[in-house]
């Protein structure tokens, strides 16, 4: 069975790969036999994952990469192809939130998480599938978007609607590129513990929170792996335009 989830002799981008949950992707992906092109905006954050996972036998490249600009989306690509060959799957990771209320949200803030949230992940995936249609190869793409795409919480209103867009964005693209052998899914994490957020969920507020699970425990990245090894192996060969969640049965909850 584990057989079905090797990605070895495929190369992967993984982007906002500098933190969070795109290291932990990255490391998933590196175990499984896949070549693995970390990429960020700042290049320098990813030379201690890169160092790491080729001390383990992983063939890793690190690209400096703003997925709001469809040139450096262009030049990420040209050198992971380079350094690794052919790009093969994009996990769409990179993402961000800014908290504030509606109201007094600046269009300024509105426009940074939209842009990248949503639109840097329509540039990727359409750059992607360009290139896989003009030298007429497969393609895969793991969009991460999040259980706020399905319900909400104030203050983050950019993140809620960027979230929901990407998953509306995948089953289109899914429809759209299937004939072309391009596999477009998302998953949807609900709330994830990592470095950024580990402390917030040990006050009142974050375990307020966690009763609010059914599964009443917050989600480890390691609770993701079994969704984005499905679909960005073969295992999930037909899958396409599906929305995978994995929230411990939080949007149950909220019906």
């Amino acid at each position: 069975m584990s057989k079905r989830f090797d990605l070895t002799g495929k190369v992967v981008l993984v982007t906002g790969a500098s933190s969070g949950l795109g290291v932990h992707f990255a490391r998933t992906l590196a175990e499984e036999g896949a070549a693995v092109a970390i990429a960020a905006r700042r290049a320098d954050r990813l030379a201690a994952l890169k160092a790491e996972l080729e001390a383990a036998g992983a063939r890793v490249a690190a690209v400096e990469l703003d997925v709001q600009s469809p040139e450096s989306i262009a030049a990420a690509f040209d050198a992971v192809e380079k350094a690794l060959g052919p790009v093969d799957i994009v996990v769409n990771n990179a993402g961000i939130s800014i908290v504030k209320p509606a109201l007094d949200m600046p269009v300024e803030d509105w426009d940074a998480v939209v842009s990248t949230n949503l639109r840097g992940a329509w540039l990727v995936a359409q750059t992607a599938a360009k290139r896989w249609m003009a030298a007429r190869r497969p393609g895969n793409i793991v969009n991460i978007a999040s259980i706020l795409g399905l319900r909400t919480i104030g203050q983050v209103a950019p993140y809620n609607a960027s979230k929901a867009g990407l998953i509306h964005l995948t089953r289109a693209l899914g429809m759209e590129w299937a004939r072309h052998d391009i596999r477009v899914n998302a998953i949807c994490p609900g709330y994830i513990e990592t470095e950024m957020n580990s402390d917030f969920w040990k006050t009142p507020a974050g375990q307020r929170l966690i009763d609010r699970i059914p599964q009443r425990r917050i989600g480890k990245p390691e609770n993701l792996d079994g969704a984005l090894l499905l679909l960005a192996s073969d295992a999930g060969s037909f899958m396409t335009g599906s929305v995978l969640t994995v929230d411990g049965g939080h949007t149950v909850n909220s019906l």
